[in-house]
């Protein structure tokens, strides 16, 4: 869990860097909002393409191997814009926007595959804890990584934090190939955590690329299972909504503090910590209490969508930002904005209790496929909000407007919370 907590630290400041870098980067390259936006959004466009064939690498050759891969080749492309310095006008444009897309095809299997590794360590009464650990890490990166991005940026320079960046994820990498195993192949693993695992629902044993045809059922029947099923397209939905509150807070953000509310870069990174630790805190919440009322008697429905609905609906808080003058009170309304979507973020929990067993890549990569659609919609949106209003008010009542819509869709549309495929005996009391 700790080695999963921090490279998806690192996977979400490489994610950010850009957005830090932004208000100099774009002052140097002369990019508008509407521009700015565009370039945000090729993380967005390439995670989404990832998806498909990421969950399928994941399904035939592990999630260490292919997580590895990953790691090195998104911390390269993370360096390699820095490089764009080194361009001017049209050009630069363009190889930015080109090596974020690569970024975000490279950082494609890495939610599924922290699903996986999940489903695969933990039981059901400890999964949510342990989804809404990794899933804190976005904002435990911006608390760790912003002031010292922001101390860069003001020391050295725009490009050198995308080299510092890069860095950090080749030693990631170093980290992951040491310490990371499959539950049967783990040298310190005992035969008694392992039939606990086993009898608690987590899925050690998944069909192998050698399995025989008969155990894989033909993926254009997976695919119809997984695109029709309700709860899923409940859920996919639920997850695009939430994750529209994170590519806010990872793209527009600190341009937000920047540029609407006058906050040196320097003090915008500092700022956002605040914001990030409550989001931080809030998620460890969520599973927390998620699993404290499985554990207490209350079906696995209940006990997933409490927190979620209760979460998303404190996120509309962000509205009140509209009308506080002050600082204060303005990092008031945005950390309970965040603490609510903290408590609100266990849609890979609910995922982990849901996926198929013989497909756990692949669901997992349309689940993070849907939900990602919203890294290319919420960056052009907000562009164009911003350049058209000049101001960021009707931006703070789309972010609001989205935490709504998550509320009402696992509310209304994700039924009962059990195993997709899985017969009504083999799954636990829903």
């Amino acid at each position: 869990m700790a080695i999963l907590f921090f490279v998806t630290m690192i996977n979400y400041a490489d994610r950010a860097v850009l957005s830090l870098a932004a208000p100099l980067l774009s002052r140097d390259l002369q990019i508008d909002p509407f521009e700015m936006g565009i370039v945000f959004s090729a993380f967005g466009w390439a995670y989404v393409i990832a998806q498909l064939p990421g969950g399928w690498l994941l399904d035939r050759f592990g999630a260490k191997r292919v997580y590895l891969g990953a790691i090195l080749l998104w911390s390269g492309f993370t360096a390699l814009q820095s490089t764009v310095a080194l361009l001017t006008g049209t050009v630069a444009i363009i190889a930015l926007f080109v090596f974020r897309f690569l970024v975000g095809l490279c950082e494609g299997p890495s939610f599924p595959g922290n699903a996986r590794i999940v489903a695969s360590w933990f039981p059901a009464s400890e999964r949510g804890t342990a989804s809404a650990i990794f899933n804190s890490a976005q904002y435990f990166a911006t608390v760790l990584f912003a002031p010292v991005m922001g101390w860069i940026i003001g020391v050295f320079g725009w490009p050198e934090v995308f080299l510092f960046m890069g860095a950090v994820g080749i030693a990631a990498a170093a980290v992951w190939t040491r310490k990371m195993h499959e539950p049967r192949e783990h040298p310190q693993l005992q035969d008694a955590e392992l039939r606990m695992i086993i009898a608690g629902g987590a899925i050690v044993d998944v069909p192998s690329k050698s399995d025989s045809a008969p155990t894989r059922p033909p993926i254009g029947e997976t695919l119809k299972m997984l695109l029709t099923n309700r709860t899923l397209l409940g859920l996919y939905l639920g997850q695009f909504s939430i994750s529209t509150l994170t590519y806010f807070f990872i793209t527009w953000f600190p341009i937000y503090l920047v540029e609407d509310r006058g906050l040196s870069i320097v003090k915008a990174g500092l700022f956002a910590t605040v914001p990030a630790i409550c989001g931080f805190l809030g998620g460890l919440l969520g599973g927390v209490w998620s699993d404290w009322l499985l554990r207490s008697g209350n079906s696995l429905t209940s006990a997933r969508k409490i927190p979620i609905i209760a979460g998303m609906l404190l996120s509309l808080a962000i509205v009140g930002c509209n009308y506080s003058q002050s600082e204060a009170l303005l990092l008031v309304f945005m950390s309970l904005a965040f603490f609510g979507k903290g408590v609100g973020a266990l849609g890979w929990a609910v995922f982990s209790d849901v996926a198929p067993r013989s497909a756990a890549g692949l669901s997992g990569g349309i689940f993070n496929m849907f939900g990602n659609l919203s890294s290319i919609l919420t960056p052009i949106a907000i562009g164009l909000i911003v350049r058209e209003t000049g101001s960021f008010d009707l931006v703070l009542v789309y972010v609001a407007g989205s935490a709504a819509l998550a509320a009402f869709s696992f509310l209304f549309l994700v039924g009962k919370i059990q195993r997709v495929g899985a017969p009504p005996s083999a799954s636990m009391r829903t």
